[in-house]
């Protein structure tokens, strides 16, 4: 079994999901690829516009983490949640138990 030395200054750690406030999204970089969630911010709601996974990161998840990353800064924020990309909508709606993040607007939309 072959492990990678983590001391390694050449070998970064696994990439994670940053937020970038000033350009309202959600990045994931990886292999010199960039994927996103957009976001806009008014008051007390964040509305999830739009998720891009570029094709070489296709496949790994990383939606998903996109998502997950997006509603876990909204929970930790008290902010409410419009789910009008269709990644994020498809996984709210399939996830009850983030329900509670949903603005009246955003329980409209996943059918609430």
């Amino acid at each position: 079994m072959t492990t990678a030395s983590s001391s390694s200054p050449s070998l970064p750690a696994s990439p994670v999901v940053q937020d970038n406030p000033a350009k309202h999204r959600f990045e994931y970089v990886s292999q010199g690829h960039h994927a996103v969630a957009i976001y806009s911010l008014e008051g007390g709601v964040i509305t999830f516009i739009h998720t891009l996974v570029p094709e070489a990161l296709q496949g790994q998840g990383i939606a998903k983490q996109l998502v997950l990353a997006g509603l876990a800064s909204a929970r930790e924020r008290g902010l409410r949640v419009v789910p009008q990309c269709p990644v994020f909508n498809a996984y709210m709606r399939a996830h009850p138990e983030t329900h509670d993040l949903l603005s009246d607007e955003g329980r409209k939309l996943i059918g609430l």
